[in-house]
C-alpha cells in the first residue's frame, strides 16, 4: 500500500479556533470540508490530545480561518507546532470576537466560517465535529487560499504528529557530497532546510549552506535553534 496516494487528495490550510469563558485557543488543521449547503454545514477533524479539541467539546463552537498563500511560516508554526496550554497562540495575531463569542483569526485569512457544533463522530485518535454555519465572510478577495500541496512543496512544510494526514516519511536517497550542499532536518517539527532554496522569509538567500547560517537563525516553523537540526543521512 502506497500511502503517498493520500497526498493527492486536495486539502487547504486553516486555523481552527474555539473558546469558553476566558479560555481560547487555535490550531492549524488541513481537514475541513463542507457537507451541506442548506443549511450550510462543515466538518473539521481535530486530534483528541489537542487543547482546541477540549475547548470545542466544552463550548460546542469552532471557527475556521482560511489561510492565504502568503501566510508566514512563523504563524503556521505558532498555531501548528506549539501548545496553547503553554503559550498564548494569539500573541501578535490579529483576531476579532465572532458572533458566537469565540476569537476568529483575521491575520493572513482569505475568509472565515463560524459554527455551532451539532454533532460529532469518534474516529479513534481524532473527532470529526459537525458545525452549523452561523456566520461567514470573505476577508481578502484578492488573496489565494493556501492548499496543503502548496504548503508542502513551496513552503517546505510538514504535518505535526497530531495531524490526521501525518505520515512517517523515509528520508530521500542521499546525494553524493560533491553534488550539492547537505540538507538539514528540524528534529522538532520536521522542517527541512534546503541550501538550494534558502529561507526567503528569514532573508537567507538561496545557495546558503546550513553551516553558514547565522548563529541566531531559528527554524522558520517552530523556532527551534540550529542545534536542533540534524544532517540528512
Amino acid at each position: 500500500m502506497n500511502k503517498a496516494a493520500f497526498y493527492k487528495l486536495s486539502y487547504g490550510l486553516y486555523v481552527i479556533t474555539s473558546g469558553e469563558g476566558e479560555k481560547s485557543n487555535g490550531q492549524i488543521a488541513n481537514t475541513v470540508f463542507q457537507v451541506t449547503s442548506d443549511p450550510p454545514t462543515v466538518v473539521v477533524s481535530i486530534n483528541k490530545a489537542n487543547y482546541t479539541h477540549e475547548l470545542i467539546r466544552s463550548s460546542r463552537k469552532f471557527a475556521v480561518s482560511i489561510l492565504e498563500e502568503a501566510t508566514p511560516m512563523k504563524m503556521i508554526g505558532q498555531f501548528g507546532f506549539k501548545c496553547g496550554r503553554d503559550i498564548d497562540k494569539f500573541s501578535g495575531i490579529q483576531a476579532r470576537t465572532g458572533e458566537t463569542g469565540i476569537p476568529v483569526v483575521t491575520s493572513h485569512a482569505v475568509a472565515f466560517i463560524e459554527t455551532e457544533v451539532t454533532g460529532e463522530m469518534d474516529c479513534g485518535t481524532h473527532t470529526l465535529f459537525l458545525g452549523k454555519v452561523v456566520d461567514c465572510d470573505i476577508l481578502d478577495a484578492a488573496a489565494e487560499p493556501m492548499t496543503y500541496a502548496y504548503y508542502r512543496k513551496i513552503k517546505g512544510g510538514k504535518s505535526p504528529k497530531s495531524a490526521p494526514t501525518h505520515q512517517e516519511e523515509a528520508p530521500p536517497p542521499s546525494s553524493p557530497p560533491a553534488e550539492k550542499a547537505m540538507r538539514y532536518t528540524c528534529k522538532i517539527c520536521g522542517y527541512i532546510y534546503d541550501p538550494q532554496k534558502g529561507d526567503p522569509e528569514g532573508k537567507i538567500n538561496p545557495g546558503t549552506r546550513f553551516e553558514d547560517l547565522p548563529a541566531d537563525w531559528v527554524c522558520p516553523v517552530c523556532g527551534a535553534a540550529k542545534d536542533q537540526f540534524e544532517k540528512e543521512k
